[in-house]
């Protein structure tokens, strides 16, 4: 086959709808919950089913598999120069309690459909391509999230991961094992040339400008923090306003206060206080104590870092305003993650040569591909999801969408990895 011949096939080249479709469909059926969603949560049984299924097609498409010690699964598709440094796609199978049927298992299942179009016409590409299902990525069960990529990546401590427990006590290395995924393959990410990861948005974004697919150019940065506010608590009625140190008044002041300060810093401020607890939680007791937390994110670290300053001044102005004492303790900090230039490309030009609507978009989430965006270059494809809803069983896409954004990654792991003219 001539040079020109090869460039046409692969130019023309497209992934299956109905096959990507029926994959994930399939996969769903584990875990399935009574409204349509998945609960599927990390090292359990039925996560330790969802891995059997993988494997099995991995396999059934002649990848060799190895699995590491905190349990993620790489399918291997060799390139002609097996030596060559690989490029990778994947995201994680484990779920949210009441999960969608998209969230994560669509980036697995898209990486291995990119793998069964290679095989279908019967293309080889230069380097390696791998498809990797990240471990315990939600968090939900076995605490932080992201776990086996941030093993991977070095950004976590393998030990310290496989201590951590369920409310049940068990830890994250007993369920491993108990599943049969505490694997002993030395994999290391020194030789990979890039990674790609495909995921619904969990947005409402795309929808709501009509574009099919988001060439998402980085990560939000986070702050957390826990904060404590302690006034007196004292009987509704015969307290007088001005006498009052309600710490519940506080709290609401300095919800305003977040929301403002991530208004002020748009188009990427977020401003959220997700937990709030009151003391002693009595209909005509003065709140003595408010514990909060806070979440502040921006794509910008300087910007962040004004973000956090804004948040203590008005903690200690509000402190003082309502006679408080105040405790901010800071409880995590994720510097922003922007994507490489070559990965973020490929993507663009991918969407643009298969003439798919697409925008730059920034991830509001964390994801998998911002610990790998560390050791190596990252990109990553968003779809639309239906209203933007994501972590709940109604959570949508529509076959369409999930198959251009398939076709997107083809491609641009194809830019990356090379094709054999042989």
């Amino acid at each position: 086959m001539t040079t020109a011949n090869i460039q046409h096939l692969i130019t023309e080249l497209r992934t299956d709808q109905q096959r990507l479709w029926e994959s994930l469909m399939e996969m769903a059926r584990i875990g399935a919950t009574p409204k349509g969603g998945v609960n599927r949560q990390a090292f359990t049984e039925l996560d330790r089913q969802s891995r059997e299924l993988f494997i099995e097609w991995c396999r059934a498409e002649g990848c060799s598999i190895r699995i590491d010690a905190i349990g993620n699964i790489f399918a291997r598709r060799e390139g002609q120069d097996s030596s060559s440094p690989a490029v990778l796609t994947g995201s994680h199978l484990d779920s949210q309690p009441t999960g969608g049927k998209f969230d994560g298992v669509y980036g697995v299942m898209a990486g291995l459909e990119v793998i069964r179009t290679l095989n279908e016409s019967d293309i080889q590409t230069l380097a390696p391509i791998e498809v990797v299902a990240w471990s315990n990525e939600e968090g939900c069960r076995f605490a932080p999230c992201m776990m086996g990529s941030g093993v991977f990546t070095g950004q976590l401590k393998l030990e310290e991961m496989l201590a951590r427990t369920d409310e049940d006590g068990v830890s994250a290395g007993q369920a491993l094992e108990a599943i049969g995924y505490r694997g002993t393959d030395h994999v290391t990410p020194e030789n990979i040339k890039a990674f790609f990861e495909c995921h619904i948005e969990q947005g409402p974004i795309l929808e709501d400008t009509g574009n099919t697919v988001g060439v998402v150019v980085g990560a939000l940065g986070q702050k957390w923090f826990d904060l404590t506010l302690t006034g007196l608590e004292a009987h509704a009625g015969p307290t007088p306003m001005a006498l009052r140190r309600d710490a519940m008044l506080g709290a609401a002041e300095i919800t305003q206060a977040i929301n403002r300060i991530a208004k002020t810093y748009q188009p990427h401020g977020r401003g959220t206080v997700g937990v709030m607890q009151l003391h002693p939680g009595s209909r005509n007791v003065i709140p003595g104590q408010v514990k909060m937390t806070v979440d502040m994110r921006h794509f910008d670290s300087n910007t962040l870092e004004k973000m956090a300053a804004e948040l203590r001044v008005a903690v200690e102005e509000t402190r003082q305003r309502h006679g408080l004492e105040a405790e901010l303790v800071a409880t995590a900090d994720f510097a922003p993650e922007h994507f490489a230039d070559t990965c973020v490309g490929a993507v663009r030009r991918a969407a643009e040569m298969l003439d798919c609507s697409h925008m730059d978009i920034v991830s509001g989430a964390g994801h998998d591909a911002i610990f790998m965006g560390r050791i190596t270059q990252a990109g990553m494809i968003f779809v639309p999801c239906e209203n933007g809803i994501s972590h709940n069983e109604i959570e949508n896409a529509t076959p369409s969408d999930l198959h251009d954004g398939c076709n997107v990654l083809l491609h641009a792991m194809l830019e990356q990895a090379g094709v054999s003219e042989e």
